[in-house]
């Protein structure tokens, strides 16, 4: 008759959304539980080889136990609103996958499936019932199976009862387990038990007499004494418990088996679902079937003809508007996806006349003359655009001409900073309210100029798409952004930085290459000698990069204090090491171990990779990763280099300028806290500025009371630790580890900070109460960060949530300013017919290799534009150093 797997609702869903880390999707809906369910099921699925699947529900109404309890005591505790808004969802995707939900007014769930289990059973077929709920154990029988999952940081174990399973567990068999439960009681179900019995004296009452009638018949015989006397006062009590914790078998429901017959859970609504919940582990599971062909895409072109090309471009040249990518792989175009209307959708692959040159040079002149033109992603085609970017900057075009471009996923990235992608797939999800393939969908890891021969259908979809996508999700996407206030941080800051971006990618830095190497082998013989200091101290060889093997030589064989054990051994975290280096210096070896051993790995061999046969690392400059605004690198990440050890810092001699220039380096000076201060508009932190260079100095005298000039180093430190703090939602917990003194004093000193700078505490509470009313906070210049987890129902995430809101428009302001100041250093380098260019943007600094006869000019753009990138309250103060390496600049 074969298999038949019942899922019980809410039970498998409740124990998804606690076991498994906090999610949502891109427009903030949670998504953790649904996620956690699907996996859950997915995987029974395949274990037991089913042939049938159905899920019971509870329903919102009270059932007749709800009604037989309210007399007594309450209700059920309330859902968690994160779970309740999961459930509605988990319905629908289990409709769209043609899995039956089974319901019955005045019937839990768990009524539900004894039912239809024992009925099944009954004609002979195997059941599996998955639940959390130990309830379900009492319908265990040699062809029904209780399946159990408990699930934990994501991963999930499954424990399978049949009727010896529960005896072997419980000492009792599943009919007796009823007694049990009725005895020790349930408040999670509203089965109030007996007083004074537990679980453990229930399961010997019912191992000892069978049944809760049996206890009472021989109820002088019962012992302890206080659980005869509760038997004896609260038999009653115990009667309706056990009604209440009985699962009925004989509910009126209706249940086919042929309904409930698993055929394909991949169906095309099912996969609609986990694009919008952006499950992308789950779409990996649907194969070509999910993919249904819309009505888009019989307006797909493919275009190899020369002279079609010709005829669409001179059509395209008379047109308002069109979207448009030049599809890149491997550093070559393979193809121009082009997007004339709503019907006049074009793929051109780079085949014969139709070379990647053409093509680059068809689209440089629709973007001359086309009055919008919206791409996908406009820095990954500029290597190909060169005339269009050198008119740009050059100052050819006015503002007013810049904007014919547009990036639509740098505007998706400000609409939505919180998402790792902006493909073409997500525009239409998130702004046309379309659900299509992804590249990855429709070609695996099949490349595109290959997927033209070997499936030419699935590569014009996908170029055909990205055009669509782009000139379709315009006005959308501008609409919203002037909505949020974001156009002119749109068009004056986040479209000009993709070209100053792409300048700096194009002209890369120059590093010494064999320097490099000779630099690793210095750092092979650190580890080395580190490695050989350590194993003297230890007095064993162990894996010093095995946190296990450390782990248990630090706290078992040496007996270090602090150990912390967990399931997979004691942690060896930086921060727990961190706290005993100072007191044990094999401990400072391990973390200097760790430093060089990075430094070589990451640095000394990785950089040697990267470096071009020009002698120079073009490094990728990301624009729309981070959710505050800042740049980010990699390929590789030349923001990230440790600088701590003398070691570390030598890395930076590697990076010279070409011959005949020189660095020069521009370093904001502390931009986030005169942020802070103008944004609060604090006057005793505005004058603390004006009055003297040294803030943390004047932070010292002022918050510990001393005269300025017998402010001790030590103080200053404290003082500087507490600044930067502030700006960072410091807790006191977190500054007292910073600053080695209990979480009193560094309360006292966050206290005294803030009666300081009273306005400070007053623009940081106020961030806080924005973030909770509109679920989001802005930068000085309109840039939004959401903050999901400020309505999150754990205090962590809420906590986390709060300093994010206090952070986000500081740091984001200063990300801003550095864009602004970036592209006008770039432009007036350029516009001045200067050679010099920005090599490297780190966070707060702008490293420009420089002309040796253009120094002095270019050190005056650099002051020039970086002080006046913003106007504040406190002026902007900038740090310029000039060297032969970068080294030589910090």
């Amino acid at each position: 008759m074969g298999k038949l797997v019942l899922i019980d609702g809410h039970s498998i869903l409740n124990r998804a959304f606690y076991g498994v880390p906090e999610l949502t999707n891109s427009k903030g809906l949670h998504t953790n539980a649904v996620y956690g369910f699907l996996n859950i099921m997915f995987r029974v699925i395949e274990d037991e080889g089913a042939d049938y699947l159905a899920v019971a529900f509870d329903l919102k109404e009270p059932t007749f136990r709800h009604k037989m309890y309210a007399a007594y005591k309450g209700t059920r505790k309330p859902m968690p609103q994160e779970l309740h808004e999961q459930v509605p969802v988990m319905k629908e995707v289990l409709t769209a996958m043609g899995v039956p939900i089974l319901t019955k007014a005045g019937y839990e769930a768990d009524d539900i499936l004894g039912t239809i289990a024992k009925r099944c059973a009954a004609e002979g077929v195997e059941v599996s019932i998955v639940s959390g709920d130990r309830d379900l154990l009492q319908l265990a029988d040699t062809h029904i199976k209780i399946r159990m999952p408990r699930t934990s940081k994501g991963t999930t174990e499954i424990r399978d009862y049949y009727p010896e399973d529960v005896k072997a567990e419980y000492q009792v068999t599943p009919i007796e387990f009823i007694d049990v439960k009725a005895l020790m009681g349930d408040t999670s179900d509203n089965i109030p038990g007996v007083p004074s019995i537990g679980e453990k004296t229930a399961t010997s009452l019912i191992t000892t007499y069978g049944s809760i009638e049996n206890a009472y018949a021989h109820i002088d015989e019962v012992k302890p004494p206080r659980a005869q006397k509760a038997l004896r006062e609260h038999y009653d009590m115990a009667q309706m418990s056990k009604d209440l914790a009985t699962i009925r078998i004989n509910c009126e429901i209706g249940f086919s088996l042929e309904e409930a017959k698993l055929d394909s859970l991949y169906t095309p609504e099912a996969y609609q679902y986990m694009k919008q919940l952006e499950f992308k582990s789950i779409l990996q599971k649907f194969g070509e079937d999910a993919f249904a062909s819309s009505e888009m895409e019989k307006s797909f072109r493919l275009v190899n003809d020369f002279g079609e090309a010709q005829v669409i471009f001179d059509r395209a040249q008379r047109t308002e508007e069109i979207g448009a990518q030049l599809v890149i792989e491997k550093g070559e175009v393979v193809a121009l996806a082009l997007c004339l209307d709503g019907t006049s959708i074009y793929a051109i692959p780079a085949v014969g006349f139709l070379t990647g040159q053409y093509l680059a040079e068809e689209l440089e002149r629709l973007m001359e003359v086309v009055p919008s033109v919206t791409v996908l992603d406009l820095k990954i085609q500029l290597p190909f655009l060169k005339n269009h970017s050198r008119r740009i900057v050059d100052g050819i075009r006015n503002a007013e001409g810049n904007r014919a471009v547009m990036d639509a996923g740098v505007a998706a990235y400000l609409l939505n900073p919180l998402k790792d992608t902006y493909g073409y797939d997500d525009l239409a999800r998130d702004y046309l309210d379309m659900t299509v393939p992804s590249q990855v969908d429709l070609l695996g890891k099949t490349a595109l100029s290959d997927a033209f021969e070997t499936m030419p259908e699935k590569a014009l979809n996908c170029v055909c798409y990205m055009a669509y996508t782009a000139w379709k999700s315009r006005e959308i996407l501008l609409g919203q952004l002037r909505r949020h206030g974001m156009m002119h941080l749109f068009y004056e800051i986040e479209m000009p930085v993709i070209y100053s971006l792409y300048h700096m990618e194009e002209e890369g830095i120059q590093v010494r290459r064999e320097e490099l190497k000779a630099y690793g082998e210095r750092l092979q013989t650190q580890v080395e000698k580190l490695e050989q200091e350590i194993y003297a101290e230890t007095g064993c060889e162990f894996n010093i990069n095995s946190p296990k093997q450390l782990g248990e030589v630090l706290f078992e064989k040496m007996s270090l204090p602090g150990g912390k054990k967990t399931k997979t051994g004691y942690s060896t975290a930086a921060d727990v090491l961190e706290k005993l280096a100072p007191e044990y210096p094999v401990v400072r070896k391990v973390l200097d171990y760790r430093q060089v051993a990075k430094l070589k790995s990451t640095y000394a061999d990785g950089l040697g990779a990267f470096i071009r046969e020009d002698g120079r690392i073009h490094g990728t400059f990301n624009q729309t990763i981070t959710a505050t605004g800042r740049i980010s690198s990699t390929e590789p990440n030349l923001q990230n280099i440790p600088v701590r050890m003398e070691l570390g810092r030598e890395i930076r001699k590697l990076f010279v300028p070409r011959e005949g220039c020189v660095l020069v380096d521009a370093d904001y000076s502390q931009i986030e806290l005169r942020v802070l201060a103008h944004m609060s508009n604090d006057k005793n932190l505005i004058q603390a500025y004006r009055q003297a260079e040294d803030i943390h100095a004047i932070t010292a005298s002022q918050v510990f009371h001393v005269p300025l000039e017998e402010v001790t180093p030590q103080l200053r430190r404290n003082a500087k630790a507490v600044n930067f703090g502030i700006v960072y939602g410091i807790s006191a917990f977190g500054l007292g580890e910073d600053l080695g003194i209990s979480r009193k004093e560094a309360t006292e000193y966050i206290e005294r900070y803030f009666e300081t700078y009273p306005d400070v505490k007053r623009f940081l509470d106020g961030l806080v109460k924005t973030g909770r009313k509109y679920g989001e906070v802005k930068t000085m210049y309109g840039r939004v960060r959401p903050i999901p987890e400020l309505k999150s129902g754990n205090f962590m995430q809420r906590s986390f949530g709060e300093r994010v809101a206090m952070n986000s428009p500081i740091q984001g302001t200063a990300a801003d300013i550095i864009k602004i100041a970036m592209i006008r250093v770039d432009q007036r380098l350029r516009r001045e017919g200067l050679r010099s260019r920005i090599v490297l943007q780190v966070h707060d600094e702008l490293l420009v290799e420089t002309w040796k006869e253009e120094l002095e000019q270019v050190q005056s753009i650099l002051a020039t534009e970086m002080k006046r990138a913003a106007q504040l309250q406190v002026e902007l103060e900038i740090d310029m150093k000039t060297g032969n390496s970068w080294f030589e600049t910090k």
